[in-house]
This record gives structure tokens, sequence and C-alpha cells, in this order.
């Protein structure tokens, strides 16, 4: 996340910089939106990538967009997908104008992500292209001197060190300051001798580099030092290689940095002594499978992000309903609603009924256990009839050849459920769970909705207990009820995602969402309190320019 923070006050100036101009024509809630972003992207949260993209779905004009995609992009490089990021780079660049000198700044910025994404990619050749741009439409002499330094670490990896000390010696001139970046300047002049001539002394250099930058306490100019000390000492002392190696370790850690850590953990397998050696390496294996599996997750993130934008922009302009099925799907929606009131109002009479009984002297724990037992009843009458009759009733209206056998069983299995509707044991099938979850949601789908269903698979639900597979069961089926009758919408999309902490649900649709003054019903209701029965976390969120997602975190083990 260095990088990403490092280059926030170039976007700063661009904002400053249009915000007069542009404040009054566009809408406040894409402002709204924007300042999130802003706001996410300085807490370093994942959230920034999700609102800039609907800056960029929504803003019309160009500069706004072109920062949005650069912050975009900055994001994507710090998860290291560099491909990707440069990908939004360039879509950034589409939105600029070179002969504008309002643009400037943000095309140096653009071609400086390039310079960096390219060198990390060890495309030097192209990062110095890339840097030489960012000085050309550099607007700040300050951040000139940044790109200068950056190019001067592309030669400087492309082994051209006359080049890179060239570069870094015209930097330095203007460093005047013995500050945090004069020591980065210094450490990287000394380092470049040392490699194009083994025999220099750089120690004292790296040292007061070192020092200036544990003053300034810049914990990352710290931890490039101990890199440079550790390979400058590697072969003329391995004893102070090893003693900065573990300093370089404690310090990644500091700072959150797996990359850093992982050469620190190479360093650490040549450097230390043999009986650490295996432990070091033990660790540097899981580190790198943890950092590949948590890029390859950000990567799909960032993907199903843009999907589902460019999605809904393309399902908006096919939003025309008639006006006669309007009307059918408003009163057969009322119907239904009614017979939940019905069954609503008989447990609050029921309720009522309990309650009175504990006013006139019962006790309180028996009180507790009848009302307990009152809920879970009214819960199984909620989830096996009503539920299973609006799904069978939602498999006769919308399939043409309706299997009857297929049909009489599921009526079968309903009726014997009810029977046994007082029992405390409810079966749950776990053989092809992920086919029966994914029959369930699909059998949603019509003419008019389709389903989308994302990752649910026999890894998605390995080792998930039988009680989170029921809970998380009668949800998706009460969240999929919800939208057939009261969302109206016409994409639906069902996300799973498992890591070794967490499983994740993420349902999104296109429909009415919620109303502004939403009271929560017996249906959410008891929904939230299934989540939390396992410890889960339930969250719901109006889309704009219309819809709903709801976010179902459960931890796993």
């Amino acid at each position: 996340m260095k990088k990403f923070l490092y280059f926030l006050p170039i976007s700063l100036l661009l904002i400053i910089s249009c915000t007069k101009k542009v404040a009054k024509v566009h809408q406040p809630d894409i402002w709204l939106d924007y300042r999130k972003a802003e706001a996410f992207a300085f807490k370093q949260n994942d959230s920034a990538y999700f609102y800039f993209n609907r800056v960029v779905s929504a803003f019309k004009d160009s500069l706004q967009v072109a920062m949005a995609l650069n912050y975009m992009a900055a994001m994507q490089s710090d998860a290291g997908d560099y491909y990707g990021a440069q990908e939004t780079l360039t879509q950034s660049l589409n939105y600029l104008n070179e002969d504008n000198p309002n643009d400037k700044a943000c095309l140096a910025s653009d071609f400086n992500e390039l310079g960096l994404n390219a060198t990390n990619l060890k495309n030097y050749k192209a990062a110095i292209g890339y840097f030489n741009s960012a000085i050309q439409f550099s607007v700040d002499s300050t951040y000139t001197l940044d790109f200068k330094n950056n190019q001067g670490n592309a030669y400087q990896r492309k082994k051209e060190y006359p080049k890179a000390l060239k570069l870094y010696r015209e930097v330095f001139k203007k460093r005047t300051k013995p500050d945090a970046q004069y020591a980065r300047v210094l450490s990287n002049i000394a380092r470049t001798k040392w490699l194009a001539d083994p025999s220099y002394n750089a120690a004292p250099q790296l040292l007061m580099a070192l020092g200036i930058r544990e003053r300034e306490k810049d914990l990352w100019g710290e931890n490039s030092s101990y890199i440079h000390l550790t390979e400058f000492y590697a072969d003329r002392n391995p004893d102070s290689a090893l003693f900065y190696a573990n300093k370089l370790y404690r310090i990644s850690q500091a700072i959150h940095s797996p990359d850093d850590q992982l050469d620190a953990l190479s360093k650490l397998v040549k450097l230390a002594p043999i009986q650490d050696t295996k432990r070091y390496f033990a660790r540097y294996e899981q580190l790198s499978d943890s950092i590949q599996t948590a890029r390859y997750a950000a990567k799909n993130q960032f993907a199903l992000i843009r999907y589902e934008a460019e999605k809904s922009k393309a399902d908006n302009l096919m939003l025309q309903h008639d006006n006669a099925e309007k009307r059918y799907q408003i009163i057969r929606q009322q119907a239904i609603s009614g017979t939940i009131v019905l069954i609503t109002l008989a447990a609050g009479i029921g309720g009522i009924y309990w309650y009175r009984k504990r006013k006139q002297g019962m006790q309180m724990e028996a009180e507790r256990a009848i009302r307990d037992s009152q809920l879970k009843t009214s819960k199984k009458v909620h989830d096996v009839v009503a539920n299973g009759l609006y799904r069978i009733m939602a498999e006769i209206e919308h399939q043409e050849d309706l299997d009857k056998e297929q049909l009489l069983d599921q009526i079968e299995l309903m009726y014997e459920q009810s029977r046994d509707i007082s029992y405390e044991k409810e079966a749950v099938p776990t053989e092809n769970f992920q086919e029966k979850i994914g029959g369930m949601l699909t059998s949603f789908a019509t003419a008019n909705t389709k389903v989308l269903v994302v990752s649910n698979d026999e890894a998605t639900w390995a080792g998930i207990s039988t009680e989170v597979r029921t809970e998380l069961r009668h949800v998706l089926l009460e969240l999929m009820i919800n939208m057939k009758k009261h969302s109206r919408a016409s994409n639906v999309a069902i996300r799973f995602h498992r890591d070794e902490k967490k499983l994740l649900i993420t349902y999104t649709d296109d429909g009415s969402g919620l109303p502004e003054q939403y009271v929560m019903g017996n249906g959410l209701s008891s929904t939230t309190t299934r989540i939390q029965s396992v410890q889960g976390d339930l969250k719901l969120e109006n889309r704009q320019p219309k819809g709903l997602q709801i976010r179902i975190t459960i931890p796993v083990e």
C-alpha cells in the first residue's frame, strides 16, 4: 500500500483543481460516492474500488472519470494485479486530452503508474518510456523528482548503472534538506555504486540514509535500507547481513508488506544458522501460498465489481414492463402478502396470549420456555409450509413442462415435514448439497427474472456444519421469496466466496430496494436471527440507482 498512499497527493491536487469547475454540474449523490471512495482509499479499504467504479459508471466529466480510474489502477497494482492495472490506466488515458492543461497532472500520474507496473513486471524498457512521459506532463517540480527517481530505479534494475546514477544525482542536487526523500536518493546512489563496482564501500552512505529514516520515523524507508544493507553485507560480513535481515523481517511485518516479508525470509534461509533454516523456509512457503491466494481473490473481486456494473448499465436499458403485467404482479403479490399477514397475525395473537398468561403469575422460566417453543414452531411453519408452498407455486407458474411425479414428491415431503413440525431435529441433505442449493435458487428464474449463481461448488461447502447449512438454506429461500414478492427484480446474482476463516454470500438484485422508512418484517427479522444464531453477520444496502445488496458472513474453521 506504500505506493498507493505515496501518490495520493497527486490525486488531491487534481481533485482540488477541477472541483470548482464541475461541482454544480453533477448530481450530489455521485459526488457523495466520490467522497466515500476517497475516504475508503485513505483507510486502505477495498470498498474504495466499488465506489470509484460507481463514479466511472455515472460521471460525465472526463477528468473525474480518469482520476477515478487512476485510483482503481493503483489499488489493483497494490494487490498484485499488474495486468489489470495496466488495462484500467489505458482506459484512464482515453478520457484525457494531452493538449488540455487541466489534464496534465492526471496524465503524469497515469504514466507514472504505468511505469511502476512495467517495472514490477520487469519490462524495464517500457517503464523508462512511461517515466519519460510522466516527466513530460508533470506540472509540479517535486513530483518530477519522484518520477526521475523511479526512472533511475528502472535503469538500475536494467543494470544500466551510469544512466541510473545520472538521474539519482540530478534528484540529489535538488534534495537539500536531510529528510526521508533525501535519504531515499542517498541510499539509491550508494547501492547503485556498489552494484556497478562490488569493491565500493557503500556502508557509510547506506547507514547515513538509515539514520535519517529512523529519525524521520519513515518505516517504509527503513525497510528499504535494511534490504540494501542485507544485500551489501551478504558476502562481506554474513553476521551483519543476518542482523539486518532479521530487522527487515520484523519491520516488513509491522508495515504489512507481504512481498518484503518473503524477501526477508529468503535472505534468512540463506544467512541463518542451519537449525533455523527449516523454520524460515516453512514460513516462506506458507506466506507465499497465502499471498497468491489473496491476490487471486482480489483479482476476482475487482473483475466481479466491474462485471456487475457493466451488466447493470446494460440491463437498465432493457427495463420496460407492460402495464397489464405490472397490475397482475401487484395483485398476486398482494394475495401472497395477505397470507403472510394472516400467519403473522396468528403468531402475534398467540404471543399476546402467552404474554398475558405470564402477567397472571406464571414463572419467568416457564413462560420463556413456552414463548421460545412457540417462536420455533412459528418459524418452522413459515419455513416448511409458507416458503414451501411459495416455491411450488413458483415452479408451477413458470415451468412449461411440469414433472408431475417430481411435484407430487415435493408436496409429499412438505406434508411429512408439516406432520413432524414440532420435532427439534430437522433433516438436511448433505450429499450434493451445492446442487440442491443451486436448484432451489434457480427455480425462481422466470422469463422476466434472471438468476445467476456464482462459485456454488463442493469446495465452498466442504466442512460446513449441518446447522449452518440448515440456516443458510432457509435464509436463501427467504431472500428469494422476498425478491419474488416485493422487489420486481429483473436480475438476481448470488455469489459464494470461501476462504480459511469465513464463508461470504453476496445477494444482489436490481429490484425496487428498501423504502427509506423501512421497518424489518418477520421474514427478514427471522433471517437476521438465523444468521446471528451461527455467529454470522447480515448487512443490507440499497444500491444506486436501484436494487438491493445483502452480504452474509459466516465464520468457518
